[in-house]
């Protein structure tokens, strides 16, 4: 543990100015990002008595060995950039709303030259519009069946399109009215992009305003004895009936709002989020994350929120957001989402009527959340804790290897070797941070190849342990070194795939590094030997 007095800025040098401040650890990672209307009495703050300050926050100055700073003009600057920052480098005392588990979105792929429907998880895409999110990507096929007899546009994979094309016939669903099959000029691109508006517009909530188009046409056409196209315009319309019947109505005007309930605990918090547009549930979610900062109620909401909004694009930002309590600086919060959406928006707590009833059931269903992970987490960490210590036991490992990183070499033939990297912390997959290699020396010697891939993941904490600590002080965020998250944190094991030649190489990887605190062991295929 540092000593806080050994960094500690002079009073002196620390600005009044709003800004962004992060601390590092000795091995040049940033650990905490904060922000602060004034950097001066927030950062002097940190260095008072440890005592009264909170356990969490405590641990974070006495990991920490320097903290540095960037003024910035406004308020509204300070949150974008500390929440940037924070998506950056994944602070470890910073909390993180992370959802993990994949939910499905109903996407239409508008920066394509003919768009299509689709189903997508995981981040959001540019060209893209997301509804939802789904409990069930069911659902999703369900509700695009329905509206696809009305807006006929395309729902088919790139390769089935092109296939289409070369073939001059359109697929089953261009035969059976469910496509207007642009792929074979049925339509033009500018006829299909006004069968995509159509379809945009009913998702964004327009509902009555289609209804009572096809209503109007319906009867225009049965006016004229069309029958025929009377009967296609009733059969569009049970269409779309059987599309809005998924959804439950809510309020009974147009209200475009998400609504966010919380439920936490000493150690966590849940959030839970239905999303309502045209006055109807469109998608619904909920997560846990861990309360790693000393954070009020207010500022865990917007820091929720942040994660919500600045990385989707600006139509989905409803115009109302309804919350249990308003977020800390909700003022600089509402004005940034304004920016993001180019329109208003509105961040309150209703007292009564129906919204407030079904804040009410958002609030019940984020406890719900919390409630079934605290109930799966205690099973799941007795579990993994007792995994880890039989590893620690079988390998005779001092501590129980909290970062286990993986290794493999795969090719093709002999041919194009690439090496792989798989993490695991606390027992647990760590997927964004598992990296691929392309082998560059000796391609057809695997014991080489898995030096090669071993000694360049290696380098990198060579790179961080070598980084020279500067001065503390206002620094230009584009200065700093981005040293990715990955190969940033040190492994406590190294499980390689291969016997004795594969774990006698990388051993001397690490002897010729000096790095003797990570323990490598070996999996031999054919009898899943340990080495």
């Amino acid at each position: 543990m540092a000593d806080p007095s050994t960094y500690r800025p002079a009073a002196g040098e620390i600005p009044t100015s709003p800004g962004v401040y992060r601390f590092f650890d000795r091995d040049g990672r940033v650990i905490y990002v904060g922000k602060a209307k004034s950097l001066r009495p927030r950062l002097s703050s940190y260095f008072q008595d440890l005592a009264g300050l909170h356990p969490r926050t405590q641990n974070m100055v006495l990991t920490a060995v320097r903290v540095e700073w960037t003024v910035v003009q406004t308020e509204v600057e300070a949150l974008a950039l500390e929440y940037t920052w924070i998506k950056e480098f994944s602070p470890r005392f910073n909390v993180k709303f992370r959802d993990d588990k994949s939910y499905p979105w109903l996407a239409v792929t508008v920066g394509e030259r003919i768009p299509r429907v689709t189903v997508m998880r995981g981040d959001h895409k540019k060209g893209v519009r997301y509804f939802g999110p789904y409990a069930q990507a069911w659902a999703i096929r369900e509700t695009v069946d329905a509206l696809l007899r009305v807006f006929p546009m395309r729902s088919c994979s790139a390769a089935v399109y092109r296939r289409a094309e070369l073939a001059g016939r359109p697929c089953l669903l261009g035969d059976i009215g469910k496509c207007a099959a642009p792929c074979v000029g049925r339509v033009s691109a500018e006829e299909h992009d006004d069968i995509v508006d159509g379809f945009l517009g009913f998702m964004s909530g327009n509902t009555k305003e289609v209804v009572a188009s096809i209503t109007a046409e319906m009867t225009e056409a049965a006016a004229a004895q069309e029958y025929e196209l009377a009967g296609k315009y009733r059969d569009n319309l049970l269409a779309l009936n059987s599309a809005l019947e998924r959804q439950s109505v809510v309020f009974t005007d147009e209200t475009d709002a998400d609504v966010l309930g919380f439920a936490d605990d000493p150690l966590e918090i849940a959030v839970y989020i239905f999303s309502v547009r045209g006055g109807r549930i469109r998608g619904q979610r909920g997560w846990v994350a861990e309360k790693d900062e000393d954070l009020s109620f207010a500022e865990l909401i917007q820091r929720a929120l942040m994660m919500l909004y600045t990385e989707h694009a600006e139509t989905a930002i409803p115009r109302e957001i309804l919350v249990p309590e308003l977020p800390a600086e909700a003022g600089t919060l509402t004005e940034l989402l304004k920016q993001q959406r180019q329109a208003a928006v509105d961040i309150r707590v209703p007292k009564r009527g129906d919204k407030r009833i079904l804040l009410e059931t958002v609030q019940t269903n984020a406890a719900q959340v919390l409630n079934r992970h605290k109930i799966s987490r205690a099973g799941d960490l007795t579990n993994r804790s007792q995994a880890l210590e039989e590893i620690q036991q079988a390998l005779d490992l001092v501590d129980p290897p909290l970062r286990i990183e993986c290794f493999d070499i795969s090719h093709t033939q002999g041919s194009f070797p690439v090496g792989s990297m798989v993490v695991f912390e606390d027992g647990l997959p760590k997927k964004n941070q598992y990296r691929r290699f392309s082998v560059q020396t000796q391609k057809n010697n695997d014991v080489a190849s898995m030096a090669e891939v071993v000694s360049r993941r290696l380098a990198h904490l060579e790179k961080v342990s070598a980084t020279e600590a500067s001065p503390s002080g206002p620094v230009n965020a584009e200065d700093q070194p981005r040293e990715r998250v990955s190969f940033s944190y040190r492994p406590s094991l190294l499980v390689i795939d291969g016997g004795a030649p594969q774990v006698n190489a990388v051993q001397d990887v690490l002897d010729s590094l000096r790095i003797t605190d990570i323990a490598v062991c070996g999996l031999a295929k054919r009898l899943e030997e340990v080495w």
